[in-house]
């Protein structure tokens, strides 16, 4: 597999050289996610980078609950590598196609309903090796818990939507799959089912997902059996049937909320946030700190007031599905937190030819 990487490097040094943009392209299953910044490798004027062929796990240890694998590594096939020991990716990361990849996964920091229970991507990665703005083979962290070496510069690329750097392999944290499972449905409104979210998360119950919608809140436990069953005498509500089925469904984003085809906005929140009053639908989840929602138009006035909501209660908001929009994806960073965005960008690309604008388009 070195020849892979040789001819990766090569590419990126080259277009460094040349200072042609690098658009990196694994599975292409989150196109949409970010700033859309269509290049043409075909004008000579861009350079697209595929490491898909770069594949395959290189190392599993399922007694030590840690994996690593190549960039190119379907989430299908490692999911089903870990299954076989009843281990899992605990954030629950969502695949938006049969082509996703472990790479991608990362790349862009997405987490799924456990996320609130379990932790986010970035808390699970251990290790990475890279290829940066100057096509330099980089590693950092390690493929064990107590090796913490370079343990921040890894979880940076989580999230950082390959603007640092190409991954070329992760080392991950997995969990065991749970022994039991179970989804209760409870008719709620929104404020009270906020509400008890809020309170079942602080007490001792085996909570590992919600979801709130259309005057339903639905609430997963995980865990050992009697701790299950225990918790439902707590909890109450009716038991959900094809619950994997449904947890697919909001994951995935395939539930019918997130079908309508209008501009869906993320917004992190403080969990105990009230009720947000705007423009359009919302579906609830991470025990009230994840609100999406589906705005009735992608104006600047919405944008306007998704923004000061999302302030006023201490959050920020992305604009995660849109048509083309011009208006800013990701919220606006304070003065020092772009400083610093800045300075690491130019640290691992120098030349700026990594992914140009798909995060912030100063660069």
């Amino acid at each position: 597999m070195q020849y892979l990487t040789d001819q990766l490097s090569v590419k990126i040094r080259d277009a460094a050289r040349e200072r042609k943009p690098v658009r990196i392209r694994g599975g292409g299953t989150k196109d949409f996610y970010g700033h859309v910044t269509p290049l043409d490798n075909h004008s000579g004027l861009s350079v697209v980078l595929d490491p898909t062929a770069y594949t395959g796990v290189v190392d599993y240890e399922p007694t030590e609950l840690v994996v690593t694998a190549r960039c190119g590594t379907r989430l299908t096939e490692l999911e089903a590598e870990l299954s076989k020991h009843r281990q899992m990716l605990a954030f629950e990361p969502p695949h938006f196609g049969p082509g996703a990849t472990i790479g991608g996964c990362v790349a862009a920091g997405l987490s799924g309903p456990r996320r609130a229970s379990a932790g986010a991507v970035r808390d699970f990665v251990l290790g990475v090796r890279m290829l940066d703005g100057k096509g330099d083979d980089l590693s950092f962290g390690g493929r064990v818990m107590k090796n913490v070496a370079g343990y921040d510069v890894a979880r940076l690329m989580a999230g950082s939507l390959g603007t640092l750097g190409l991954l070329l392999e992760i080392s991950l944290k997995v969990l065991p799959l749970p022994a039991m499972e179970l989804t209760l449905r409870i008719p709620q409104n929104e404020a009270e089912a906020i509400r008890r979210m809020n309170l079942w998360a602080g007490k001792p119950l085996p909570v590992s997902a919600t979801c709130f919608y259309g005057g339903e809140l639905m609430l997963r436990l995980s865990g050992a059996e009697p701790a299950v069953r225990a918790a439902h005498a707590i909890i109450g509500g009716e038991e959900l049937s094809g619950a994997a089925e449904f947890w697919s469904s909001v994951r995935e984003q395939q539930h019918a909320f997130f079908l309508t085809g209008k501009p869906l906005w993320r917004l992190s929140v403080k969990s105990t946030t009230p009720p947000l009053s705007l423009p359009g639908t919302q579906l609830i989840e991470w025990g009230g700190a994840l609100r999406w929602l589906a705005a009735d138009d992608e104006g600047e006035a919405t944008q306007v007031a998704v923004r000061n909501a999302t302030n006023s209660a201490g959050g920020h908001a992305t604009l995660f599905r849109h048509a083309g929009s011009s208006l800013a994806v990701f919220h606006p960073l304070a003065p020092g937190l772009m400083k610093i965005t800045r300075r690491l960008k130019e640290k691992f690309d120098p030349d700026g030819i990594l992914n140009p604008g798909r995060m912030y388009p100063e660069f």
